[in-house]
């Protein structure tokens, strides 16, 4: 009976040290300065900056900040806005945070909050690797579909979209 849990242990630490390769890789390839919760200095997110927040301290879920709050795509393939405490309620974190350059100021693309909030209500086939939430949030950046399975292929893109390292900032939410 207790191998089982040592096979499964030993999955979660090997999925954690793989984690922490991948985001020294992303580092390294300076695509991000700051992961989220790195750095405590709070901004106030502006109408179409990606946000994102922790899912279980493994995984991040990310949307787009529209007045005080966050357009996703939710795990059912549904477009909703909802307010940053839903956002965050039920996942491990009690932060959000909001993608930056090096001097503090939200990235945004033009039309990215009019995309995002044209989509509301919208429904779409959910899929964990090739439709999901960070997948959405590149569309409404963007402007167009775009891969993104993972929070690493999220920041890429926003890397070589603003031309500038990542730094996710905490939101003030009181």
């Amino acid at each position: 009976m207790p191998l089982p849990l040592v096979w499964l242990g030993a999955g979660v630490a090997a999925f954690y040290a793989g984690s922490q390769l991948l985001r020294e890789q992303q580092k390294s390839k300076g695509h991000i300065k700051h992961f989220p919760g790195e750095c405590q200095r709070s901004v106030a997110p502006v109408n179409g900056a990606v946000v994102c927040c922790g899912i279980y301290e493994l995984f991040q879920h990310s949307g787009i900040w529209m007045d005080g709050e966050i357009i996703e795509l939710k795990g059912n393939g549904l477009v909703r806005s909802i307010t940053p405490e839903r956002f965050i309620d039920d996942r491990s974190g009690n932060r959000i945070y909001v993608a930056c350059d090096a001097d503090m100021r939200a990235l945004v693309t033009p039309n990215c909050a009019d995309r995002a909030v044209s989509r509301i209500f919208e429904y779409q086939e959910y899929d964990l690797i090739d439709n999901n939430c960070h997948r959405f949030t590149l569309q409404c950046v963007l402007g167009h579909d775009c891969e993104a399975t993972r929070f690493g292929d999220l920041n890429a893109e926003l890397n070589n979209t603003f031309n500038t390292p990542i730094h996710w900032q905490p939101i003030d939410l009181d």
